[in-house]
């Protein structure tokens, strides 16, 4: 099955208790996201990032606990992200963390892309139950 729409991102710089070193630049977040379409829910989060001195090469992981709605179908998941961009090209593998699901999403599985136009984020996420 397939889920798409749209959604908003909050983050929020938070204390990161190591430093970077040789010009990488290491980061902490926390995140709030607002879906809306197919997934209609709010998400909780953190992310930690590398940047590095070279424009466009940059890591991050994160994971966001997702609650709301699903078609329809009540409760949450949670989703694990891990990101690279490499001189500007992007790989995002964004993953729903096997038995996370609760509620009417409780055997949820599946795998969630995201794109950036015009500064609007949309989402599509393929799953099943």
């Amino acid at each position: 099955m397939k889920a798409a729409g749209t959604f908003e991102v909050k983050m929020q710089p938070e204390n990161f208790s190591v430093q970077g070193e040789n010009e990488i630049q290491l980061g902490r977040y926390s995140l709030n996201k607002k879906f809306n379409g197919a997934l209609n829910a709010e998400s909780k989060g953190e992310m930690i990032s590398a940047m590095t001195s070279v424009k466009g090469s940059a890591g991050y992981v994160a994971i966001e606990q997702v609650s709301g709605s699903l078609n329809g179908m009540a409760g949450n998941f949670v989703l694990q992200h891990f990101g690279i961009m490499n001189r500007g090209k992007d790989r995002l593998i964004l993953e729903v963390v096997p038995d996370s699901g609760s509620g009417e999403l409780k055997n949820i599985s599946g795998s969630m892309t995201i794109e950036v136009k015009d500064g609007k984020h949309f989402y599509e996420l393929d799953f099943e139950m």
